[in-house]
């Protein structure tokens, strides 16, 4: 019974921050996500003009080794992200489009930076290494079939979520050890990173395909292509 009460604090508090967290930044981005409103710019304006500045750091500034002003450019275009979702629930815009689109982008910036890192371990005056370009493009693709997978699942009315890692803990991780990786000039930081991510991801690719196999067996009568989908494709 005490270890039982423990787990159930355990979670108690973990949403308990959660919630604080996200009060602390909505009450941030309130006021900038008001003045945008007010100016007439919209949300998906917003979500496109992230992806385009989280694109550009990557792109601009990793092939050149400037990974850890790459890594600030890009942090400061993430917020976007936060500020776009509070913009149309504030507004009532909330859409099945802009869901749509915001997904859609999230996979070009989250190719623009890997695919940035990729060409810095490309670039033989900066990171040299055929291997962590290598390692890099598989954690780009690993990366991608990860979405696909659930995006897949869900509208064969299935669910493909969960797994070792999601979106946001391959991003943050990535970020953060490239950003030291280039303050303390510590390279190894930014490699261990990235071994991680490919193999976690891919780890999470398989866990997914075989949670969607394991309910396809579990239900035979509705196994068939002709079953409808009952779920929405969501963010990874």
């Amino acid at each position: 019974m005490a270890c039982h009460q423990t787990v159930i604090r355990l979670d108690y508090d973990r949403v308990a921050m959660l919630n604080r967290f996200r009060q602390f930044w909505t009450k941030v981005i309130s006021p900038i996500a008001t003045l945008l409103l007010k100016l007439g710019v919209s949300a998906d304006m917003v979500t496109l003009v992230g992806t385009i500045g989280v694109s550009a750091g990557a792109l601009i500034f990793f092939p050149r080794g400037q990974l850890w002003l790459g890594v600030v450019v890009i942090t400061c275009f993430v917020f976007s992200d936060l500020i776009d979702g509070h913009m149309a629930r504030t507004s009532g815009t909330s859409s099945k489009w802009g869901s749509f689109l915001d997904s859609t982008l999230d996979r070009i910036a989250d190719g623009a930076i890997y695919g940035g890192l990729v060409m810095y371990y490309a670039n033989s005056h900066e990171g040299n290494s055929t291997l962590m370009a290598a390692v890099t493009l598989w954690a780009l693709v690993m990366g991608a079939v990860t979405s696909y997978a659930r995006a897949k699942a869900e509208s064969l009315g299935l669910k493909a979520s969960g797994g070792l890692a999601e979106r946001a803990d391959r991003l943050v991780f990535t970020l953060i050890l490239a950003f030291f990786s280039d303050v303390f000039n510590l390279p190894i930081l930014l490699e261990i990173v990235i071994w991680c991510v490919a193999a976690a991801s891919t780890i999470t690719v398989v866990q997914r395909s075989l949670s969607v196999r394991k309910q396809v067996l579990a239900d035979p009568a509705n196994a068939g292509l002709d079953t409808p989908p009952s779920a929405e494709p969501k963010n990874d």
